[in-house]
């Protein structure tokens, strides 16, 4: 049953990346690292759905989403950047098929990473970080959504890759099975994937080729 609630907070973390915090409404229950849909309760965009990750827990009382908006596209995310505080989101079913299963390496595209910042929140709450590892694609480094945060929570287990830039410090081109490896220390930690489908596609072949067993990698199914 779809729910309605009023944005709390809405902030700019990246040039086209936004987070918008809303009440939490009655009775949702959700696990760490699913999504939800989502519309936005305004004439011709209620019945617009769009998946996006819960990047607040669980337990909170509100409800937090880091959201990637595409202002060429004139859609759904693009009304998203006008909206203010007060205004209203549609809230429907939840879903995902991403949850923490141990200690792994964690390999996220763009806006792939949402579900994984839910995750390393919980982690870090519950101050188990560990040896988990961050391998984030990007095309530049001003699409890095919350690379400092992200630097001080993983330190050396944090690698950046960007496609259509060079910088110290950073791998250039794409994931490839030889940046896989140079992070993997045993074939039973488990391999986390979120990303746009090309790259998870090239991801699956990589870990297929290094021999990672089917049954340590978690990936959303939708």
């Amino acid at each position: 049953m779809s729910q309605i609630v009023k944005i709390k907070s809405i902030e700019k973390i990246t040039h086209d990346v936004l987070k918008i915090v809303t009440e939490k409404p009655n009775g949702i229950k959700y696990n760490t690292g699913q999504a939800v849909d989502v519309s936005i309760n305004k004439k011709d965009f209620e019945q617009e759905l769009r998946a996006f990750t819960f990047t607040s827990l669980p337990d909170d009382n509100f409800l937090e989403f880091i959201i990637k908006t595409y202002p060429l596209h004139k859609g759904v995310t693009n009304q998203l950047r006008s909206l203010t505080i007060g205004d209203e989101l549609i809230i429907g079913g939840v879903f995902g098929d991403i949850s923490y299963k141990g200690e792994g390496i964690f390999i996220a595209g763009g806006a792939g990473i949402t579900p994984f910042l839910a995750i390393f929140k919980e982690l870090e709450k519950q101050n188990i970080i560990g040896n988990n590892k961050l391998i984030f694609a990007n095309k530049t480094k001003a699409d890095i959504i919350l690379e400092n945060d992200l630097k001080h929570l993983l330190g050396k287990n944090y690698v950046n890759v960007l496609s259509d830039e060079k910088f110290d410090g950073y791998e250039h081109g794409f994931i490839t099975a030889e940046i896989i490896k140079k992070q993997i220390h045993s074939f039973t930690n488990y391999f986390y994937l979120c990303g746009p489908e090309p790259m998870m596609n090239a991801v699956l072949n990589h870990l297929k080729a290094l021999g990672v067993p089917e049954e340590f990698i978690v990936k959303e199914a939708f």
